[in-house]
């Protein structure tokens, strides 16, 4: 009977040592995650008599959720288009010369309280020298319309609370699912949002390049992400964590929710998409079995984080 409490006691010691080992991030979380307030200039070009200037926090495009905010100055007043319909295309290419695109907002909106134009995009994947973005804009005034082309590099995205995912639901659509905050969470409840969105097929051949018909998507609208956030490492058992909350969506198109991270270290957000009907499209249920020294199952939809 000694031996065998004696046993469970170094058991748990073991695995108390390994979690305290494996959950000691700080090191880490100072330098791989990093928060960014600001606006800054990524994209300026000139056209014609009209200056084009696009922003996006830390002046930068990531690969996944980037929303950012687009001015038009005409040099010869030096003042602000305000009254145009601004369309937006990101376009990539490959080696083969493939093109595709990504989520985005095909026609911006205009804030009349800040003066800029706003959108958001969502990019598959970094440049590459095999892979390169260019985007596509249009713009009118005094009746006339004006494009543009312009080459932009995209960066890889270091910061994993910010990943995002791609896959085709038992719908036959394909879905896009990109994390939009937080950016660096705490540990406490979080806020986690996220946007999700569908590849419209075109219904007609291409016309001129670029033909936005091609390159279509549209935000899924009165879905749930059901959320079941685990910590996968084998020293963790499968651990979670109560008052989580699944993502719905809100009047801006994006979906939120709650996450409640209980310590730092490597997280798993594991999904489940629901339509409105109360279908699973993608994603599976992940065991609640505590299992100390082994790795923990994920759904078949999720996105790792770490903070």
């Amino acid at each position: 009977m000694k031996k065998s409490i004696f046993l469970v006691a170094a058991i748990l010691v073991a695995v108390t040592s390994c979690t305290l080992d494996k959950t000691d991030y700080e090191s880490e979380i100072s330098t791989v995650v990093t928060e960014h307030f600001e606006y800054l200039e990524v994209v300026s070009v000139i056209k014609n008599d009209y200056q084009i200037s696009i922003e996006a926090l830390n002046g930068t495009f990531y690969k996944g959720y980037n929303d950012f905010r687009l001015k038009i100055i005409n040099t010869q007043t030096n003042e602000s288009l305000n009254t145009s319909e601004i369309t937006f295309l990101p376009i990539s290419t490959n080696y083969n010369g493939n093109n595709s695109s990504g989520p985005h907002r095909y026609n911006l909106n205009y804030n009349s309280t800040e003066d800029y134009y706003s959108g958001y995009t969502v990019f598959t994947n970094e440049s590459t020298d095999l892979e390169n973005w260019k985007l596509y804009l249009s713009f009118t005034d005094n009746d006339q319309t004006y494009t543009v082309d312009q080459d932009i590099i995209v960066e890889a995205q270091t910061n994993m609370n910010l990943n995002m995912t791609s896959f085709t639901g038992s719908d036959g659509e394909q879905y896009f699912i990109a994390l939009v905050a937080p950016q660096k969470p705490k540990i406490a409840q979080n806020e986690l949002v996220a946007g999700i969105y569908t590849y419209n097929p075109p219904s007609n051949d291409a016309g001129t390049f670029p033909d936005a018909s091609q390159f279509s998507y549209s935000e899924v609208a009165d879905y749930t992400l059901l959320l079941d956030p685990r910590m996968p490492e084998p020293s963790m058992g499968n651990h979670s964590s109560l008052n989580n909350e699944d993502l719905t969506q809100q009047e801006d198109g994006l979906y939120y929710g709650i996450v409640n991270y209980t310590m730092t270290g490597n997280w798993t957000l594991n999904f489940r998409l629901q339509n409105q009907f109360g279908e699973i499209l993608k994603g599976t249920e992940v065991s609640t079995e505590f299992t100390p020294g082994i790795e923990g199952a994920r759904s078949e939809l999720y996105i790792d984080i770490l903070f």
